[in-house]
């Protein structure tokens, strides 16, 4: 992916993309007008007040003020970052993107082929399942209860106990050796030549949110060790950044703004399936702060449901932490002894385990259970061990109030002086360098001159009136700063020879800037280019003349004080200067 990417192909992506498709793939949009309206996705409400423009390829939120084009909705609602909006709508709109060097161009080629590989390597598996062949790997999914259009939504497989059907598969299909390695599909002999690496396995394809497939984690049908095999990290798979079915679940973890993580790939499916869908798997490791970030785009809610045995409660213990440096909401789901969430969903059913999520207990009270049930506290020197862990989870909470609370919570827990626990909590935190104040500057009342905002809004409809104005003010001219902003980009624009839409401008501005773009004067419709001419002839001159007014007033407080200071040659030119106001007026 390119890290910079010329204006050119950004304006050629945006004119190609329709504002009004793209998102009503993600919400229901109703036409008003010229305009359509919803209920806004970035903030809850009962009546509509965001609206989407045809005309000018833009969208406004008048309830939370969130505002943008194509790119800047793809960004916040899928919390992509720019690069990957852009590639995103590219692809959408046919349009191929420069890489920036024969390096970055080899690389993206191969990580390209890489993903090619796995989907053919994954339909390869999947039609496997559906053979004679296949009979025990079918017997065994569909013992476990899982349905037949769960295992194609899933695109589970099956590789042949063979060395190398795999690599036949592939080598017909013009797979060179060499890529089926990178892709991790293959082993090298000691000897010389390859096997496949996967064999008779169930096989999982690991999909990301784009519903590429990254690799593959198999398992077999028996006892047999190891129970679990995963694809070794390539270009495209890294193990630890990404989550078992979340390019399935991620609406649903959005719509109930939360989201229960599991630990393998059978305890996510059989949930999944009888319609908790707001649940992914962390693919049998511990969670990683890759992972969490990732659910951080969705939800700051997290409900951990892993196995009630000690490495399931060993694996919650060491995410816990990683949740409160991440400033996640977090609660742990304790199954009872023997059960993992696929047997518990078969014995209790979907809304059983939907009743224990809600009756989730927070992160201090797991742990302090856990730790409890392992150390006798009614021993002196247990209880200041189980005190020493619960305070290094402690320590990392970011909000005083709240750690305070827990201190307090634990003190009375472990009948132990909340001063003791103190004391103990600032001698075990580990010393940090204090950067220094930083001054946040007081954000300006927005008090924007009627006056400079129509003249914005009607170079914007018609874009000769930019080249219009250009000859006649500058951007000085603007009391605002952002609109002095605005009007010198597009002035740049103009001058380049680009055409100026609101939302090719948005690609140039800060935040606050583009929100002006989306709230602009509103102009009549039906009126003629004279009309509008005449309309920003009368702006300039108000504009101009205001800007004279300032630096009239200006003029007189430096010359007042000028002549107080005996100051005669700064005196006759202040006064020299302000004839010359006044005869160009």
């Amino acid at each position: 992916m390119p890290k910079l990417i010329p204006d050119n192909i950004l304006d050629d992506v945006l004119s190609r993309i329709d504002i009004v498709e793209l998102i009503s793939g993600y919400i229901p949009l109703k036409r008003t007008g010229r305009n359509f309206k919803a209920c806004c996705p970035f903030h809850h409400e009962k009546t509509p007040s965001f609206v989407v423009s045809p005309d000018r390829q833009i969208y406004n939120c008048f309830g939370c003020g969130e505002s943008g084009n194509a790119f800047k909705f793809l960004m916040r609602y899928e919390q992509m970052d720019f690069p990957e909006a852009v590639e995103v709508l590219a692809r959408k709109a046919g349009v191929v993107l420069p890489l920036n060097n024969s390096a970055d161009n080899k690389t993206q080629g191969v990580i390209t082929q890489l993903f090619k590989i796995n989907e053919m390597a994954a339909q390869f598996y999947s039609d496997n399942l559906q053979s004679r062949d296949a009979a025990g790997a079918k017997d065994y999914l569909l013992s476990r209860g899982i349905s037949w259009d769960v295992i194609k939504e899933l695109k589970i497989g099956f590789a042949f106990d063979k060395w190398d059907s795999l690599i036949n598969f592939l080598r017909a299909k013009g797979v060179d050796l060499n890529l089926m390695d990178e892709a991790g599909l293959i082993v090298a002999k000691d000897g010389g030549g390859y096997y496949d690496r996967f064999r008779n396995r169930i096989v999982f394809p690991i999909l990301d949110v784009k519903g590429r497939v990254l690799g593959f984690g198999c398992r077999v049908l028996d006892n047999s060790l190891p129970k679990y095999i995963n694809s070794p990290e390539t270009l495209v798979y890294t193990k630890g950044k990404n989550l078992y079915g979340l390019n399935l679940a991620r609406e649903a973890i959005r719509e109930n703004d939360f989201v229960s993580v599991v630990e393998g790939y059978m305890d996510f499916i059989l949930p999944f399936q009888s319609g908790f869908k707001n649940i992914v798997a962390s693919q049998g490791t511990a969670l990683t702060a890759e992972q969490v970030r990732l659910l951080k785009r969705y939800t700051n809610n997290v409900i951990m449901i892993y196995d009630s045995d000690s490495a399931g409660e060993l694996a919650t213990l060491r995410s816990l932490d990683i949740f409160i440096e991440e400033e996640v909401n977090v609660r742990v789901v304790s199954l009872p002894k023997g059960f993992d969430p696929d047997l518990f969903v078969r014995k209790a059913g979907v809304e059983g385990l939907r009743k224990e999520a809600n009756a989730a207990c927070d992160l201090f009270d797991y742990k302090l259970k856990v730790l409890s049930s392992r150390y006798d506290i009614k021993d002196a020197h247990n209880k200041v061990k189980v005190c020493a862990l619960m305070l290094e989870t402690i320590n990392k909470i970011k909000n005083a109030i709240l750690r305070a609370e827990y201190l307090k919570k634990l003190s009375l827990k472990l009948d132990v002086k909340e001063e003791a626990l103190l004391e103990e909590s600032k001698r075990s935190k580990s010393p940090r360098v204090i950067p220094p104040a930083q001054v946040i500057p007081k954000k300006k009342p927005l008090n924007i001159s009627p006056t400079e905002k129509l003249l914005m809004s009607l170079m914007l409809e018609e874009n000769s009136l930019i080249s219009r104005m250009r000859d006649n003010l500058s951007p000085n001219d603007f009391k605002d700063e952002r609109i002095c902003r605005i009007v010198s980009v597009m002035f740049n624009l103009v001058e380049q020879g680009r055409e100026v839409k609101p939302q090719i401008l948005m690609n140039h501005l800060e935040e606050d800037m583009s929100s002006l773009i989306c709230e602009q004067e509103f102009i009549p419709e039906g009126l003629s280019i004279e009309h509008k001419e005449r309309m920003a002839d009368d702006c300039l001159k108000r504009i101009k003349d205001e800007r004279l007014k300032v630096i009239r007033q200006r003029l007189h407080e430096e010359i007042k004080v000028a002549q107080n200071a005996g100051d005669e040659a700064r005196l006759n030119s202040l006064i020299e200067e302000f004839h010359s106001l006044i005869k160009k007026r």
